[in-house]
């Protein structure tokens, strides 16, 4: 394999933006487990105190992932993402207004590898979030096991960052002042073992919780593709049957994480490493489809707003694909 470095003439506005994405693609596959090494370890030295003082106020604050989590401004327009999202870069198209006075649920598609799209535009202030949807506060759902590490827990909700389940969607979505989206990637780690590039196949077509929890909440729903999504990682082939695909499988039911093997770029050569691309990612928001509010829905209202659902986001991939340099022929897939 021919090494390309890069050349030492690389502005330092561009070293800057790789350096931001690096250390948000390291704070997620190594800075949980760090900071639970780190947690471990400062009990066995003269600072057991600070692990001890910590572990009383996880202990009090364990509900908090559950309740709308602990968004921190200074973190979210810090500028450290702004670098990143000029890297790729990162935008946020807005195709209607979002009343404030109502609770929205967004369907985010897809998943990617690492969900880039996703964290740049619900998580930061990089990509003007509030200045598109003033009013709006966004939460992005992620999944619980996070949320069980040490500091990084922390560290996850400062951005916007919620568990994955129904007690905290619906806290976020019951909240009777309005004003509040909830993003749901709706794909999951599962999908996340089918991203690669030009891939546009979504894992949706029996997904169907998100659809009832926003009947049973009365909430809009609204699709959101993020055109160039799984563009910024390649990935070894794992077919449906391979050997790969059946560990990563296994591994996915005994830990709730998949495991997708992903390269792209490194941060001093082009050619091999866990650095992703410099592609354009852009992420529609669709219009929102009505829901109306029932507790115990049938299935056949779960189905018939599902259906509409699949239909909308579809309309919303071929409305935009062109803008997005993806083929005439591409279309969505749902399996």
């Amino acid at each position: 394999m021919k090494i390309e470095f890069a050349p030492r003439s690389v502005p330092l506005q561009r070293r800057l933006q790789t350096a931001a994405v690096a250390q948000w693609v390291c704070s997620f596959l190594g800075l949980a487990q760090c900071s639970t090494a780190v947690f471990i370890a400062l009990l066995f030295t003269r600072f057991w105190l600070v692990s001890a003082l910590y572990a009383a106020w996880w202990f009090i604050d364990r509900e908090k992932p559950s309740k709308g989590g602990r968004r921190i401004h200074v973190f979210r327009n810090c500028v450290v993402w702004r670098y990143m999202r000029d890297y790729f870069p990162v935008t946020l198209v807005k195709t209607a207004e979002l009343d404030p006075r109502q609770n929205y649920l967004v369907g985010f598609h897809p998943h990617g590898v690492l969900a880039a799209g996703a964290f740049i535009n619900f998580c930061t202030e990089a990509s003007g979030f509030s200045t598109l949807f003033p009013g709006i506060t966004p939460h992005l759902m992620m999944l619980s096991l996070w949320f069980r590490f040490p500091f990084f827990r922390d560290y996850v909700m400062s951005g916007g960052l919620i568990s994955s389940d129904k007690e905290s969607a619906s806290y976020v979505l019951q909240k009777p002042e309005g004003g509040n989206l909830l993003a749901i990637i709706v794909g999951g780690a599962q999908e996340a073992l089918d991203a690669r590039p030009g891939a546009f196949t979504l894992l949706l077509k029996n997904r169907k919780g998100f659809v009832r929890l926003a009947i049973q909440n009365g909430t809009p729903l609204i699709p959101a593709f993020s055109f160039g999504e799984n563009d910024v990682f390649d990935q070894v082939k794992n077919p449906q049957g391979s050997w790969l695909r059946r560990i990563q499988h296994c591994l996915q039911q005994i830990m709730g994480i998949s495991l997708p093997l992903f390269h792209a770029r490194g941060i001093f050569q082009y050619s091999f490493g866990v650095i992703p691309y410099r592609r354009p990612i852009c992420t529609v928001v669709g219009k929102p489809i009505p829901v109306q509010k029932k507790h115990k829905p049938s299935e056949e209202e779960v189905d018939q707003l599902h259906e509409k659902y699949l239909n909308e986001l579809s309309e919303l991939f071929e409305k935009h694909k062109a803008k997005y340099n993806v083929p005439e022929d591409s279309h969505l897939e749902f399996i």
